[in-house]
């Protein structure tokens, strides 16, 4: 098994290394725990900076190795997206050196709950990165609210939270925080979001930088859709995504015709 492994590794550094050594696409390569002991021992992987591991089943060992690879220490981006992984894993990916260095976690489509947020929140490991995707985790708004506290991400302009069941509860966390300041995109679609979360958002004093704002497909009435329209606190904001809520069409118009509408160079609505 192991020589046949290491066959199938050397095939795929040898297909799927980058001429530079920089990049390494293992996307959907049925990549497990023993292939992954086999990469962690190839030096000629050390110049690796973007890692695609999505789509493998991954959990566990695998990632306890992926963890604790000397290799992988360059990393710059790493591509996690619809695995296996928990909150176990997420701790094991907070804990690990690999990520030292990261400007992209990509972590979209797991099975990553409120503990997972909190110990990627709460790690003293990413405090270079800029674009964190949680998107399709079960994080709920105990979970955002751990990234709304979070004093450990100070590079973080871009955060995805599409699908995670966040609710009011966790737009309100994050348009109550002061280290939200930074960002400059944030995409929570499908988060059952109503009136009390937009108007939250619309409202914050901390979200004056955004250039870019999701709340697609969510729960939003005229109460909020009115906010959003008089916000004084998107004075940057370049792109709004707003279509399949529950907005009248009367407000909606008001929306098209309003000063935030003007300012913007793209507006997607119903």
């Amino acid at each position: 098994m192991t020589e046949v492994v290491k066959s199938k590794i050397e095939h795929l550094v040898g297909s799927q290394l980058s001429p530079d050594g920089k990049l390494l696409d293992l996307d959907d390569k049925e990549i497990g725990t023993e292939e992954l002991k086999q990469l962690a021992q190839l030096e000629e992987l050390t110049s690796v900076e973007q890692l695609y591991l999505s789509h493998n089943s991954l959990a566990g060992e695998a990632i306890g190795i992926l963890a604790e690879s000397k290799v992988f220490c360059n990393l710059h981006s790493l591509y996690l997206n619809h695995n296996n992984l928990g909150d176990s894993e997420a701790e094991l990916i907070a804990q690990s050196p690999i990520i030292k260095n990261l400007n992209c976690l990509m972590f979209e489509a797991n099975n990553i709950g409120p503990e997972g947020a909190k110990a990627l929140a709460n790690s003293g490991n990413l405090q270079a990165l800029e674009i964190l995707f949680m998107d399709a985790n079960p994080i709920g708004s105990e979970g955002a609210e751990a990234f709304a506290k979070s004093t450990r991400l100070p590079s973080l302009r871009a955060l995805h939270l599409d699908s995670t069941g966040l609710g009011d509860e966790g737009a309100v966390s994050l348009a109550n925080s002061e280290e939200m300041a930074k960002l400059t995109k944030l995409y929570l679609c499908s988060n059952n979001i109503g009136d009390e979360g937009a108007i939250a958002l619309a409202n914050s004093p901390h979200l004056k930088n955004l250039t870019a704002l999701s709340v697609w497909r969510n729960e939003i009435r005229d109460r909020g859709g009115n906010a959003i329209a008089e916000s004084k606190s998107f004075a940057k904001l370049e792109r709004l995504y707003m279509s399949l809520n529950l907005i009248d069409r009367p407000v909606r118009k008001v929306i098209r015709k309003s000063e935030l509408a003007a300012r913007l160079k793209t507006l997607v609505m119903d």
